[in-house]
């Protein structure tokens, strides 16, 4: 027998993001979705850098990861110069990258100077008086090389000010569009600083820092008092990436990297520019070609003489953001708020939006009279501040708030709504947060339902998390006969599914596995995958992300396949089917199969019923497996009749 072989997680991570450089690469794809997905690229590796490699750097994989990082680059150069740059061109755009400024803009570079970016620069040395210079985290710098009279070297360091002035400057002159670069206005007028002294070179530099945070499991006061002590140092961690362009000489990097501390941080030698992620406000979005708008779809009718509740009562409703509409999801807390029947509303909050409806609508429940509930999860990573936000101004206004203990994160997506009604229980449970602003771009599925034993088994797990204990003890188990919920079943029912296709396999049923995840890295799970494919069960995976399982391997995985879809919309969907024989079983959820999903996390995943439902989610996926493109998703949800 074979022995089961892993993929590496970080590896893995970074094949997904070359596959996004891939849909910047793709000329079917519109010029201005390309430029977009360049961004998404260079976004992804800032987190990656600030939240993977600082533990890395110690292993045996960091110089495999260096190295496939260094490629990429040399692509993304590649993508600009040979695919981007020339399809501007013939459209009339002269995008300034990594040239001189031409002589006919010198005029108006010179203005936007002086009326625009000059109030934000402040110049500093690089030098033995500079030991407390600090490089914030993700900002841009240029360093400039300068010789005096006598021939005598030093640098200053000027900072990029791109929070404060457009990244990207559109310059119209006669009758031609140029795009010009923050870093290359403040380069064609460095020489104002230094009217005595020859400037030399001039570098694009950044630092990137660890986004680690330090919280006592101990700690006694108020959490989130302080974790916002922790958020306020966390721009300030050890640098775990110095950026610069090429060309750099090593006299002056490695000066920089003693006089400013960075010894710890790996040196990349990128591209001219850094921070691309700022490429998604890329200019001229009106002129330059873009998809083709998709509507959001409707998902439900409302007869004007019911509610939503009523409809529900009748039937389960799945809604397939973003293509349906969101405002269902929105409606059902707002009902709840004002509906003179509901009495409790209990939800899970990991990622909310910046201004969200659906916190206005907890707020006004609880001035309606309702007992309100919210598990907030304060560690939900660069969105902790969002949070703390939004808990503060609920628990001013009489919401009852929940915090997860401090080493487990409550990721599940889910709200219960109790109704002074023969039918009490109303549900929400959901792939995705529970946030209307990324409900705009992820693809993620919400059931709303009331199927009351599962929906009881819902409020016994909220009554579990306000208790804020790590993991259940003895006196807190549940005996989950529908709902799938980390730390108590999950793993072991999945692994269950996976065995009777096994067995039925065996037995010469039909047997079958599919399942769409963002990450998979669990290996329990995937050797039971593993396992699976070695007795014949055919298994299929979409795996957006990280995929620590080895496909089509003999005598390991050879009845596996993986596919990876990246499109105008993120994958974010959780789904899983078990064949049963010809009687499928389909489940959705929170959980990826992540060490962190199932080991440190409250998930839930949750089983769908209605047989239409179930109709529609294998279709979903039919198609998913078939064809890359998710404008055939989209069709098919626009030709149903709510």
């Amino acid at each position: 027998m074979a022995v089961d072989v892993f993929q590496n997680r970080d590896l893995s991570w970074l094949s997904f993001n070359d596959r996004v450089l891939s849909e910047a690469e793709k000329e079917s794809v519109p010029i201005l979705e390309r430029i977009k997905f360049l961004s998404i690229y260079s976004s992804n590796l800032d987190e990656f850098y600030r939240v993977r490699v600082p533990s890395l750097k110690t292993t045996d994989i960091y110089k495999e990861v260096k190295h496939e990082v260094n490629r990429q680059q040399e692509r993304f150069g590649r993508i600009i110069f040979d695919g981007i740059l020339p399809v501007l061109e013939k459209q009339g755009v002269h995008w300034i990258y990594g040239k001189t400024i031409p002589v006919n803009l010198s005029q108006q570079v010179t203005d936007i100077f002086f009326s625009k970016v000059l109030a934000f620069l402040q110049v500093g040395p690089v030098g033995n008086t500079s030991q407390d210079f600090f490089a914030e985290n993700n900002k841009l710098y240029q360093a400039i090389l300068l010789q005096d009279k006598d021939g005598k070297e030093r640098v200053d360091l000027i900072n990029v000010p791109s929070d404060d002035v457009e990244r990207l400057h559109v310059i119209q002159t006669d009758g031609e569009t140029y795009i010009v670069f923050l870093e290359d206005i403040i380069k064609h007028n460095i020489t104002y600083f230094y009217p005595n002294e020859k400037v030399t070179r001039v570098f694009n530099l950044k630092i990137t820092r660890d986004a680690a945070l330090n919280i006592e499991s101990d700690y006694k006061g108020e959490y989130s008092d302080d974790l916002e002590k922790q958020l306020e140092q966390r721009d300030r961690g050890f640098a775990s990436r110095f950026l610069a362009e090429p060309g750099v000489p090593l006299r002056l990097l490695y000066g920089m990297v003693y006089q400013m501390n960075l010894k710890h941080a790996s040196i990349v030698e990128g591209g001219v520019y850094h921070n691309l992620k700022d490429l998604v406000d890329f200019p001229l979005s009106k002129s330059l070609r873009s998809y083709d708008p998709w509507p959001s779809i409707s998902s439900v009718v409302v007869p004007q003489e019911l509610t939503l509740f009523d409809v529900i009562r009748k039937q389960d409703i799945l809604i397939n953001v973003p293509y349906q509409s969101y405002d269902p999801v929105l409606r059902f807390f707002n009902e709840a708020s004002g509906d003179r029947l509901t009495e409790e509303i209990y939800t899970t909050l990991y990622r909310v939006a910046n201004n969200s409806k659906i916190v206005s609508a907890l707020i006004s429940a609880v001035k309606n009279g309702k007992k309100v509930v919210v598990m907030v999860e304060l560690k939900a990573r660069f969105d902790e501040a969002n949070n703390i936000k939004w808990a503060k101004k609920m628990k001013n206004a009489g919401v009852k708030i929940i915090y997860s203990d401090i080493d487990l994160k409550v990721h599940a997506k889910v709200a219960l709504v109790k109704r002074n009604h023969e039918i009490p229980y109303y549900g929400l449970m959901a792939t995705g947060n529970l946030n209307e602003s990324t409900a705009k771009f992820y693809t993620d599925h919400i059931l709303l339902t009331t199927h009351q034993p599962m929906l009881a088994e819902l409020r016994s797990m909220f009554d579990f998390l306000i208790k804020r204990k790590k993991s259940p003890n003895a006196d807190d188990q549940i005996d989950f006969k529908h709902l799938l919920v980390a730390q108590f079943n999950l793993q072991s029912r999945f692994l269950e599914l996976m065995q009777r296709e096994i067995d039925n396999a065996g037995n010469g049923l039909s047997s079958g596995i599919t399942v769409k995840l963002n990450n998979l890295e669990e290996r329990t799970l995937i050797a039971k995958l593993y396992e699976a494919s070695r007795a014949g069960v055919r298994v299929k995976l979409l795996i957006r992300g990280i995929c620590c399982l080895v496909p089509g391997v003999m005598g390991m995985s050879e009845n596996i396949t993986v596919k990876r879809i990246v499109d105008r919309y993120l994958e974010h969907g959780r789904i899983f089917i078990f064949e049963n024989n010809g009687a499928p079983d389909v489940y959705m959820g929170s959980a990826d199969w992540m060490n962190r999903n199932i080991y440190d996390r409250i998930e839930v995943c949750f089983p769908i019923y209605d047989q239409k439902i179930k109709v529609l989610l294998l279709k979903l996926i039919e198609l998913q497996l078939a064809d890359d493109e998710q404008h055939s998703i989209y069709q098919l949800l626009k030709n149903l009749n709510p």
